[in-house]
């Protein structure tokens, strides 16, 4: 990752002159978890399988105090292993003993236990940490965004280093209890249900539960006064959205969208099969950047992505990655487009369902704003590459792929695809080869040429088979007369959903959308 070194305190620096003891070849875990796009990334020779974090966050300061206890099993014999985080840290212990530890590159705290740990062993490790989140940058930047009364961590493709110490990767997810303390008078959002709540001298304590797998990135907190509303599902799940008391102009629109929440995923489980989490809601901030995230349970929402009116299809995209994304994540950032792909054919499924334009006619006319000489086919949805992991064509190329296989296999295999998969692989981790052999075995016809034309080539495929307009027509008439479907706009104002590219606001500099700044927002 372009990460830089975190300079310590001088208490971390005192620290760190206990050098650890030149470990055992072999039994070092890896510092990377091996993923092609970002080598540093998560961390080898463990699986945690519980996060334990008992926060405490000052907003008026930015000062966060922390105890966090990870519950992991060893996957070899280790004498050493890492974990991802940017704070400074006073104490490790590892089994409940004493542990050395250092700090090497941007984000790699370096924990050495006691004894050496047996393979195939649970572990608890415990670290004491404190900082101020928004004043720790890597690579210039950071994902913790200080609001007018309080901070927000939600970033991706990472933000736990930022404020809990991790294995920071989707392959490794595991599930969550967050307490967090406050000043009175401010609230703490967190991902799953509140368990419960309580006040002492001057102090509010939240206490959030995720009780299925969740990568860390989707992990999210928000610290600052907020309107919160609760309601329950048909099904029993527990509801709740939240809205800074400060939004301004957006807070009817972001309102008017986000109480959708419900009605949206009661839908989208018709489409992708039953919710697999236990809680469900979303979040508006007072943040100055344009992007949402689909934060596990509860995605975060950008006031921005409100600017221009209520917009739900926001709401379906970040709700449709409960399933494609969160459920089934990504086994390395490459495979991105069986995140991004199906959650923008969600928005093609809502136009659908709402009469504002068939999944074939928005096909149709996004095929038709891009010409065979368009950047936009030099994407390759099936592995983008880490500097268009978010580009345009992953998500409008990738839905076409998705509106060519369902005119190949035909609906009825098409929709059963699409509720098999999130329950075949139901929180865990799949890659796009996982999902080209599910599919040909679900539809029994070979389709990796299909996949391959639309995935992987850098050129424009003839349009998608049985196509509402034949390719002849759609290359002889002009993007400007090919009829643009009622949701055209709604969908096109949500392209910048995932675009973390404002420097200046937290967000990182090297991932913005590629491809947006030419596209029709007509």
């Amino acid at each position: 990752m372009h990460r830089r070194f975190i300079v310590p305190s001088a208490l971390a620096a005192t620290l760190l002159l206990a050098i650890p003891a030149a470990a055992t070849p072999g039994t070092v875990g890896a510092p990377g978890i091996g993923d092609p796009y970002y080598p540093a990334g998560g961390n080898g020779g463990y699986d945690v399988s519980h996060y334990d974090l008992r926060l405490k966050y000052q907003p008026t300061t930015d000062l966060l105090e922390g105890t966090a206890t990870i519950l992991a099993t060893t996957t070899q014999e280790l004498s050493r292993f890492n974990l991802d985080f940017g704070l400074d840290v006073s104490e490790v212990r590892v089994n409940g003993r004493k542990a050395r530890f250092a700090t090497s590159g941007d984000h790699e705290l370096e924990v050495t236990p006691a004894e050496k740990l047996a393979k195939g062993k649970a572990v608890s490790v415990v670290v004491r940490y404190a900082g101020k989140p928004s004043e720790l940058k890597i690579n210039g930047w950071t994902a913790w965004a200080r609001t007018p009364d309080g901070g927000v961590a939600a970033q991706e493709p990472e933000s736990a280093v930022w404020w809990y110490p991790s294995n920071d990767h989707p392959r490794d997810k595991a599930t969550y209890d967050i307490s967090v303390s406050v000043p009175d008078g401010t609230q703490a959002i967190s991902n799953g249900v509140l368990l419960s709540q309580s006040s002492k001298l001057g102090w509010t304590r939240f206490n959030w539960r995720s009780d299925k797998p969740q990568a860390t990135y989707l992990t999210t907190l928000a610290v600052g006064r907020f309107d919160i509303t609760t309601d329950r599902t048909a099904d029993g799940l527990p509801v709740l959205n939240a809205y800074s008391k400060d939004l301004g102009a957006n807070a009817g629109a972001a309102r008017a969208s986000i109480e959708r929440t419900t009605e949206v995923a009661e839908w989208l489980t018709e489409v992708f099969g039953p919710y697999p989490y236990n809680a469900l809601g979303g979040y508006v901030p007072n943040v100055t950047s344009g992007f949402a995230l689909e934060t596990q349970t509860r995605p975060f929402y950008s006031p921005k992505q409100f600017g221009g009116g209520a917009n739900v299809s926001v709401v379906v995209h970040e709700i449709a990655h409960q399933w494609y994304g969160n459920s089934v994540s990504v086994d390395s950032w490459k495979d991105i487009w069986i995140n991004e792909g199906f959650a923008r054919y969600s928005q093609w499924l809502w136009s659908e369902k709402e009469g504002e334009g068939t999944a074939q006619e928005l096909a149709d006319y996004t095929y038709a704003q891009h010409p065979a000489d368009d950047p936009f086919w030099k994407v390759k949805p099936g592995d983008p590459g880490p500097d268009d992991q978010f580009a345009l064509a992953v998500y409008d190329r990738g839905a076409l792929a998705l509106q060519a296989l369902r005119n190949e296999v035909g609906d009825d295999t098409f929709f059963a695809l699409l509720k098999g998969w999130p329950a075949e692989h139901a929180h865990g981790n799949a890659n796009v080869g996982d999902f080209l052999r599910y599919a040909e075995r679900i539809s029994g016809k070979p389709l990796a040429a299909l996949f391959d034309t639309w995935l992987y080539q850098p050129s424009r495929p003839a349009a998608p088979a049985d196509a509402g307009l034949a390719e002849a027509a759609l290359s002889a008439r002009s993007a400007a007369r090919v009829e643009r479907p009622a949701s055209w706009k709604k969908i096109a104002a949500t392209n910048t959903v995932h675009d973390h590219g404002d420097h200046g606001h937290g967000e990182r500099p090297d991932r913005g959308h590629a491809g947006h700044a030419g596209h029709d927002h007509r």
